[in-house]
């Protein structure tokens, strides 16, 4: 019998309800699949940092590492700790100190879930490089608070980094429909972006049976929304990825649905898997959030971990559940998961 230890962050808000909903379903998934799954979960939060001044200990990282996955629920609280402050004191750090270079998140629309869009014929995997690019953190203040104040950001490239994530989108094209989409914004970016298409065009000389379209991030934005069905693989840097993901969860039914995977292919680090959506402090324990795109990402860590069945079951399950259930449909998270289970 496989055996997995997860970490588990709840985190805030609503964080704490959709995890609970998903280690629910993975904790069903594992008796019928058999397979054990162990978790351990940790209080690391804004309710944390309030109390102890940081968002997780010192050696948090090193505490991470010993698991096979990290499973995430929602980073942030805005009225009591700046987001800045909170996504650079979680999430940030486990995607760089693990070198979670990938961020996958799956767009489609789920069996009875309405989009804004008159179609829903369309199955898009958008890569987004995780480490590096626009938001590396290069930069500083200078004179802050007076009339001469200087702010500066840099976005770091690195050929190593570009290459990587691109052939990721390689590799993903040529198990799907063997068309990939690289996003840059290459005729005013004149120097990182430049050499984003040059690598692109070098990779793709290795993969004869991929097809590749090369767009700028704002034609790509609005083919997302008219002709979303001609897209499979998008790869796009870190911040261009950021912003399609949210386009993406949009178009098919709202950050409730959308899952997402942060990961290191190689072994010997814990990749992470969390919901695409915030912490929504607003509706916070009142038992209605959506825990699908928990769920769904649960789905993505069995796959990751090589549960591969389980994980198909899940997803098997959630489409069963929005069939019949449409876009919620009223029911509460309990609800939702509960069908979920007994689905599977």
């Amino acid at each position: 019998m496989n055996s997995y230890q997860v970490a588990v962050i709840p985190g805030d808000g609503i964080g704490v309800d959709v995890t609970r909903a998903a280690w629910q379903v993975l904790e069903h998934s594992a008796a019928k699949f058999d397979f054990s799954l162990g978790g351990e979960w940790f209080p690391w939060s804004c309710e944390y940092y309030l109390e102890h001044g940081e968002m997780m200990p010192q050696d948090g990282i090193a505490m991470l590492k010993r698991f096979d996955a990290v499973l995430l629920g929602a980073v942030g609280w805005p009225d009591k700790v700046p987001d800045n402050v909170s996504l650079h004191g979680l999430l940030l750090p486990i995607r760089k100190q693990f070198d979670l270079f990938a961020n996958v998140r799956p767009h489609r629309l789920l069996a009875g879930v309405e989009g804004p869009l008159r179609k829903g014929d369309f199955d898009i995997l958008c890569i987004r490089e995780n480490t590096e690019g626009e938001y590396s953190g290069a930069g500083g203040r200078i004179h802050q608070g007076t009339p001469d104040e200087v702010a500066v950001e840099t976005s770091i490239f690195t050929r190593r980094g570009v290459e990587r994530i691109l052939r990721y989108g390689f590799e993903m094209a040529r198990q799907r429909s063997g068309r990939l989409a690289s996003v840059t914004k290459s005729n005013a970016q004149k120097y990182t972006m430049v050499m984003w298409d040059e690598v692109t065009e070098e990779i793709a000389r290795e993969y004869p049976d991929v097809t590749v379209n090369r767009y700028h991030i704002d034609a790509i934005a609005a083919r997302m929304v008219m002709n979303p069905e001609t897209l499979d693989v998008i790869v796009a840097s870190n911040l261009f990825g950021d912003i399609l993901t949210d386009l993406g969860a949009a178009i098919q039914g709202g950050l409730g649905y959308a899952a997402s995977a942060n990961l290191n292919p190689q072994p010997g680090v814990p990749s992470m898997f969390e919901p695409v959506h915030g912490s929504a402090p607003d509706i916070a324990g009142q038992g209605i959030a959506n825990p699908i795109a928990a769920i769904w990402s649960a789905a993505l860590m069995l796959e990751h971990l090589g549960e591969r069945d389980a994980a198909a079951a899940i997803l098997r399950a959630v489409e069963t559940v929005t069939a019949q259930a449409g876009n919620g449909g009223g029911l509460k998270t309990e609800q939702i998961t509960a069908a979920v289970i007994a689905a599977i």
